[in-house]
């Protein structure tokens, strides 16, 4: 089992108080619409190592019930702009209703990603107005050679960085060691996609691939890399570091 401090909470972190931050692995997740029985399966890597962990949700499932039973984890948002940007209201008429359509999900978030990072002042001020507290927006990867920290928006909101994510890691041509990236001075914020971890993906053609079966556990069970450092096994080795 990992430290009970080991592992932190996005709404843990205060600006102001770097202890709160400096010596822990934050672990975050977007669900991204994936299955139940794919979520899930992320879900039991976690809670077998006891770790607490971030999960930005995307829809309604029965599956934020078991989340929200699991007093190391907490739920925040993942809210889709694009549809909006391209003039299209399917999910919501304006960034406010996009916002509250997954606030009337989850009403207890206080932590908040967009999807494809999607951010502007008008929408960091609604997330202030909306009583979100810390905001993931701004993905700054290790090599560029960055010592990461916390800081405050002018709004009030906590600006979280972070400087891991499984699929930038399988477009990358670098590919720090988990082990190396989790030993960085400095605010480490990881981000995985239950999709990824499911599928061990190690390639985003192995993703690409099972597009057309999303849906399909079992399907998808089959095309899952072995042997190999994709998403499962990264996360895995995270998760053994304590």
């Amino acid at each position: 089992m990992v430290s009970p401090d080991r592992f932190g909470l996005i709404s843990e972190i205060d600006v102001d108080e770097p202890d709160s931050w400096r010596e822990r692995i934050f672990l975050t997740f977007d669900l991204d619409w994936a299955a139940d029985a794919v979520i899930d399966d992320t879900i039991d890597l976690v809670e077998a190592a006891g770790a607490a962990a971030t999960w930005f949700v995307t829809h309604d499932t029965p599956v934020l019930e078991r989340l929200r039973a699991n007093s190391r984890f907490e739920l925040g948002i993942h809210p889709n702009f694009n549809f909006l940007l391209l003039g299209d209201g399917r999910n919501g008429a304006d960034a406010g209703e996009v916002i509250d359509r997954l606030l009337a999900i989850v009403p207890e978030a206080k932590a908040v990603r967009s999807h494809s990072m999607t951010q502007s002042s008008l929408i960091l001020d609604l997330f202030v107005q909306r009583g979100l507290t810390h905001d993931c927006n701004h993905f700054i990867p290790d090599e560029a050679g960055m010592t990461l920290r916390p800081w405050r928006y002018w709004g009030g909101l906590a600006k979280v960085p972070y400087f891991w994510e499984d699929d930038v890691y399988c477009l990358s041509e670098r590919r720090t060691p988990i082990a190396e990236a989790a030993a960085l001075d400095g605010l480490r914020v990881f981000d995985f996609h239950p999709i990824h971890v499911f599928l061990n993906t190690e390639d985003m053609g192995r993703y690409d691939d099972a597009r057309p079966h999303l849906a399909d556990a079992a399907a998808l069970l089959e095309r899952r890399a072995s042997d190999c450092p994709g998403a499962r096994q990264l996360l895995s080795e995270l998760l053994e570091l304590a």
